[in-house]
């Protein structure tokens, strides 16, 4: 076939497709409309499903596009246009969809790549017309890098764009079928815009790129309120003894009135015993004789797993690890001293319920902070800790006899502590918004073990959204992004493809349990309506360390869920401070076992 053959029968492709009956455009336009309410009303679909609905939405809305090819300034331009969106929607049934890290940024690109197209149709035809089209050129290129911009968000973002998009093709191609089976007007004429339709295509137009710069917006706000480092954690090297202070500066973020702070740069050791470094907050009441003061050694709750997530950086400060009764700490005349742990606010993975790692975090800080001018310690500490920190908490109490014999401990006191690694990774699932909560175990423990491998344990379409997830902190605005994300994924299934309790991990996860001996005396406190750290779990941990031999003070709160255990009107709060007087009275501890 010659080239001008070829060409020919390429130019003649609009008036073949504009010769569809008019049924067609009212049954694609019906579909178009359907697959376009599912994808705005339900964004968070299953990843399955959604990539489904957007596979078809991409297929009738190529074929509208085709069908509209006749009458546009750029025929030719227009069908091939809904062809190639046609292929990307058969691309994504049959391969794409299968791949959630090649989808998004595939469809991200393809709209860039038809907001380019679109903008040079926009040369040709009326002044609607091109008008609308780089409009809606303008709006898909926009989309397009917001998406690409927000990896694991791409797909939520572009099924709701697309779904408007797809409804909006719907509408005008049932109308124009109704108009032609009404005999109004020829085929030829049918797609040529009157007065209404034309002012109708410019306000949908200009609806699609205010949508699209309002997307941009947002996006830009939420990375804005992203947690940014410092350089206050940058030295030429690590030394090798721990717990000895590098630096240290003046703090006064949610730091109250009646107080002074120093946040605090020291050495500390991971799970291996390599040499790394940690941050921290150090306060003390202003007014302090300047005598010794006991120690509050506070383990923090769950900040996020990535580096700018440390309380010292983020605008929470101490309220975003759920610090309780920092007023109280303060008219106590106690002396706070709160790890970040390493990881956070420092180069290295956190060691995210990796006992050893979070524990020596925590007793290096008294260490160091014994060697501020400004601040002089007792002997006296006592360790709190919520959630994540009360497993620090346990896991500081086990070894700090062994690892800092310097550090004596009066006490522990673990608040609703991930006790059990095994049963809280068990019951991420049921959790709405656990994946959250799963990207960070996994970012943690692929990083502290090299038998531990997510591709034998993520699902393959979700391992890219669970990396994404777990470099958001839960202070800043952004983790809105991880939360749909979780929940779209969990509408499918688990973050999980394999038990993360079995195998490498699981045998990684059980080593984590704080099981050794804990000399001091023990409080765990418990909230018995908590989603998340299930009280049956804790009951369990509690049981098994009492039948050890081991005493425990534990103590339950009905009504009471994960923070509201540590909130100011906690019944909690009396009496952890009631507990920790005692402490460091040095009075004979309770035991319910």
């Amino acid at each position: 076939m010659s080239e001008g053959n070829a060409w020919r029968r390429v130019r003649a492709l609009p008036r073949l497709v504009a010769r569809a009956p008019w049924w067609v455009r009212v049954v694609v336009g019906a579909a178009a409309i359907v697959l376009g309410v599912l994808l705005v009303t339900r964004p968070l679909s299953s990843l399955a499903v959604l990539a489904v609905y957007l596979g078809l939405s991409l297929i009738v809305s190529g074929i509208s596009d085709a069908l509209d090819a006749r009458g546009s300034a750029t025929p030719v331009v227009g069908v091939a246009l809904g062809l190639a969106w046609v292929l990307l929607g058969v691309a994504v049934l049959t391969w794409l969809g299968r791949s959630i890290d090649l989808l998004g940024p595939a469809l991200a690109i393809a709209l860039i790549v038809g907001g380019g197209i679109r903008m040079v149709r926009a040369v040709r035809g009326t002044i609607d017309e091109r008008v609308a089209s780089a409009i809606l050129a303008a709006a898909d290129i926009v989309f397009g890098i917001v998406a690409l911009q927000w990896p694991d968000a791409t797909l939520i973002v572009i099924a709701v764009l697309f779904g408007a998009r797809t409804v909006f093709f719907g509408v005008r191609e049932v109308w124009r079928g109704i108009l032609l089976a009404r005999g109004r007007r020829d085929r030829t004429d049918a797609t040529r815009p009157r007065p209404l339709a034309r002012f109708a295509r410019i306000t949908a137009a200009v609806v699609a790129l205010a949508f699209a710069v309002v997307a941009a917006v947002v996006g830009s706000e939420l990375r804005a309120g992203a947690p940014i480092l410092d350089a206050f954690a940058t030295v030429a090297g690590v030394p090798g003894e721990p717990g000895r202070l590098i630096r240290s500066e003046p703090f006064t973020r949610g730091i109250p009135d009646d107080a002074v702070a120093w946040r605090i740069l020291y050495t500390t050791t991971d799970h291996t015993g390599e040499p790394v470094l940690s941050s921290g907050i150090v306060a003390r009441a202003a007014d302090s004789d300047g005598g010794p003061r006991p120690v509050i050694a506070w383990a923090h709750g769950t900040t996020g797993f990535a580096e700018p997530c440390a309380p010292s950086i983020v605008p929470d400060s101490l309220a975003a690890g759920a610090l309780p009764a920092l007023d109280r700490i303060i008219s106590e005349d106690w002396v706070l001293v709160a790890t970040d742990y390493a990881g956070l606010g420092t180069p290295g993975p956190q060691p995210y319920l990796v006992g050893e790692g979070e524990a020596r975090s925590v007793l290096d800080a008294v260490r160091a902070a014994r060697e501020l001018d400004t601040v002089t310690l007792a002997a006296e500490t006592v360790v709190w800790g919520h959630s994540q920190g009360g497993h620090a908490a346990l896991w500081t109490g086990e070894i700090a006899t062994g690892y800092a014999p310097d550090v004596p401990l009066a006490g522990v006191a673990a608040m609703a502590p991930a006790s059990d690694p095994v049963g809280l990774t068990e019951n991420l699932p049921n959790v709405p918004g656990g994946s959250v909560f799963a990207s960070y175990v996994a970012a943690a423990y692929t990083a502290a073990y090299d038998d531990v491998r997510s591709s034998d344990y993520i699902t393959p379409a979700a391992q890219r959204l669970v990396r994404e997830m777990s470099t958001r902190c839960l202070s800043e605005p952004g983790v809105l992004v991880s939360v749909l994300t979780a929940l779209s994924i969990e509408r499918d299934r688990p973050v999980f493809d394999r038990d993360p309790t079995t195998g490498a991990f699981g045998a990684r996860l059980d080593q984590n349990v704080p099981r050794g001996a804990i000399d001091a005396p023990l409080l765990v406190a418990q909230g018995l309506a908590d989603p998340l750290v299930e009280p049956s779990v804790q009951d369990a941990y509690v049981r098994d360390r009492c039948d050890e031999g081991f005493p425990v003070d534990h103590r339950s709160y009905a009504g009471l869920g994960h923070l509201e255990l540590v909130a100011d009107d906690s019944p909690l709060i009396d009496e952890l401070i009631d507990w920790t007087n005692a402490r460091f009275a040095g009075e004979e501890p309770a035991s319910t076992c």
